[in-house]
């Protein structure tokens, strides 16, 4: 499986016991914009949300309300990852914040289940649920930039695609993932690592500001002269204290064109291509931006594809590539000048996509003989299984683990281990391929990703406490002042102290 295959790429914490699906889909049946709608409590309970409520909600909003019946419900239902198949009781699209406050203040008082989905794109489809409301922010996907004071406020809804066209019309840019057609909201407030994260930090280290909706239905701007706790805390902390609506990020002079591409190694040559790998992104300026992908190559052969991109000066580009472009005897080579925004395309796949995912993942801190040795052996590269590794350090390693929510600042890269197929009759086989190859991997691993939250967590705590070391408890008092009834919880669930 190519990156492009496997990276253009649950439930929640507490205690929701979901309905089944099957139960469900007959009360979405059941359900039309006449009739009383059958919906589940964040306790898991059923409940009733009447005709007359879910009217007078609908009249509330300059968008658009959908219930199962409703003809725009069915595509509207659907995210990303195709082995997410949840049914929600309603679906809030809001055009704007006081939409999404009539939304948040609707959920609050009935207590239901809430989940709030901006581009959507969730592993283990958290942005939505069964039974509960969708707080939808694809509609509000507007950026204004500008370009003397180097910054840019992007709405809730928009794509790392969206800023990226409106930044780079000015030379300028902020870092995002490395998929396009990704949501800003979750990739920011949960860390957000790309191309750029080397050279100027991550995602969140470059905000200025947010415009949050708090549980409480108020809207806040969020910065460090602004509720400066709660600043601190959604810079790493996830979904967990609101629904942000806007985010102001500071930009960096950025020239449109970038020394980008993958160096393709065989399997002959795949250990030696990990250990250089290793050295590489150790050692490397901060300028260069450097994976590694272990899935098959084009033969359909084990094999590893270095991926760069190079942010500097131009003429320096490629005295800093030249060892990798010297190193082993590679298959295949991409490496050229390409534009910014098409690099950050490289690995799109439809915003919605039937493939059924299933990921892994953990930081790892360096890459001892073990760790070379088990990659080496082909581990990812069976089937429908792939590695990746985004590389960290640099500028993120530049910010002490306290100053923001996001601790693991001492991590080289984020390895995950993706699971990918077609057939639905491959999930529960495809999990438990992917957690018999996690199990020995997982003990080079410090801390996990909370962007890729366990995608099986099924309910349980995976460790949250322990993910967030030193910045729990903190995060943890800035929960119950701000969210006490834990409204926020489909996400890497911080419970209130």
């Amino acid at each position: 499986m190519k990156r492009r295959d496997f990276c253009g790429m649950s439930a929640a914490a507490g205690a929701v016991a979901f309905l089944p699906i099957e139960r469900l889909a007959a009360a979405a049946g059941d359900s039309s914009p006449a009739t009383d709608l059958r919906a589940v409590k964040l306790s898991g309970q059923e409940t009733t949300i009447e005709r007359a409520a879910v009217m007078d909600f609908r009249a509330s909003l300059r968008g658009t309300l959908l219930a199962p019946r409703d003809a725009d419900y069915e595509a509207a239902r659907h995210v990303w990852n195709g082995m997410i198949d949840k049914h929600p009781a309603l679906i809030a699209r809001c055009a704007d914040t006081a939409d999404v406050v009539r939304a948040v203040t609707f959920a609050r008082e009935r207590e239901l289940l809430l989940a709030v989905r901006g581009g959507g794109h969730s592993f283990p489809g958290l942005s939505t649920c069964n039974g509960g409301l969708v707080i939808d922010l694809s509609p509000m996907r507007s950026v204004v930039v500008d370009a003397a004071g180097r910054s840019a406020r992007a709405a809730g809804g928009a794509w790392g695609a969206d800023v990226d066209a409106a930044t780079q019309q000015h030379a300028l840019a902020t870092t995002l993932g490395e998929i396009s057609n990704t949501g800003i909201a979750g990739l920011t407030l949960g860390g957000g690592f790309g191309w750029l994260s080397r050279r100027f930090g991550l995602a969140c280290d470059n905000l200025i500001s947010v415009e949050l909706v708090t549980a409480d239905g108020k809207v806040r701007r969020v910065s460090a002269q602004d509720e400066p706790e709660l600043f601190w805390a959604i810079r790493g902390g996830g979904g967990n204290f609101g629904v942000a609506t806007s985010f102001e990020y500071r930009l960096h002079a950025l020239n449109p064109t970038v020394l980008g591409g993958h160096v393709d190694f065989p399997s002959a040559q795949l250990k030696d291509a990990i250990g250089f790998y290793a050295e590489l992104v150790g050692h490397a300026p901060r300028e260069l931006g450097v994976d590694l992908s272990l899935a098959p190559n084009e033969d359909g052969r084990p094999g590893a594809q270095i991926y760069v991109v190079y942010s500097g000066d131009a003429r320096s580009g490629g005295k800093v590539l030249e060892p990798l472009q010297r190193f082993g005897k590679p298959i295949r080579n991409t490496i050229r000048p390409q534009n910014y925004v098409v690099v950050q395309k490289w690995s799109d796949t439809a915003p919605i996509d039937p493939t059924h995912w299933f990921i892994k993942g953990g930081f790892v801190r360096d890459y001892p003989a073990g760790l070379t040795d088990l990659l080496a052996d082909g581990f990812g590269q069976e089937g429908d299984t792939g590695m990746y590794f985004q590389s960290a350090n640099g500028a993120v390693a530049d910010v002490a683990q306290t100053a923001t929510a996001f601790p693991h600042r001492d991590a080289i890269a984020n390895m995950m281990l993706f699971g990918v197929w077609k057939d639905p009759s491959r999930d529960e086989p495809g999990r438990k391929s992917v957690h018999a190859v996690w199990s020995k991997l997982e003990p080079f691993t410090s801390g996990y990703y909370v962007n890729l939250h366990d995608a099986d967590a099924s309910g349980r705590d995976r460790g949250t406490e322990r993910n967030y070391g030193p910045n729990f408890s903190r995060l943890a008092a800035v929960k119950k002042q701000y969210d006490p009834l834990n409204l926020f919880r489909l996400n890497a669930n911080i419970r209130p102290a």
